[in-house]
């Protein structure tokens, strides 16, 4: 068979089983160990409702580091392997264009319920709304901008 249809074959199926939530028949893997204390302060990007935690650094890269990289410049393990490339969470330049509401959708429902790439996943039956929540300021704290 064609190498580039294996390897993408294979990406797909590592992402379906994450992008659709757990299988319950399976066991859920691990999670990050839950910690409430912000490691960063809110008052650096305003005073933020769901600020970014220890918890939260760990699922970003438990979840997010394969396409957008351990530091969001978008060049995780899995991009060279994506037709779109993943986002970059450090340029400020894109994301303080977009809302919170936006960025919260796009890690909720996958790339398509904003009008972006089919191959990020909705992480809705994985990540819970506050998870989400602070993964946006996290995002937030990674380009160093705030929303419209």
């Amino acid at each position: 068979m064609n190498r580039a249809f294996l390897i993408i074959a294979g990406l797909i199926l590592w992402a379906l089983p994450a992008g659709c939530g757990p299988d319950p028949a399976e066991e859920k893997p691990a999670a990050p160990p839950a910690e409430s204390a912000p490691t960063a302060p809110a008052a650096a990007h305003g005073s933020r409702a769901h600020p970014v935690t220890a918890q939260t650094r760990q699922t970003y890269q438990f979840y997010c580091a394969q396409c957008h990289g351990t530091e969001g410049h978008g060049n995780g393990i899995n991009a060279p392997y994506l037709t779109v490339p993943p986002r970059d969470h450090t340029k400020a330049d894109y994301l303080e264009t977009r809302s919170d509401e936006y960025l919260f959708t796009a890690i909720q429902k996958g790339g398509l319920a904003v009008g972006r790439a089919p191959c990020m996943p909705s992480w809705e039956y994985t990540l819970d709304k506050d998870t989400i929540h602070s993964l946006v300021s996290y995002i937030r704290e990674l380009c160093r901008c705030e929303a419209l």
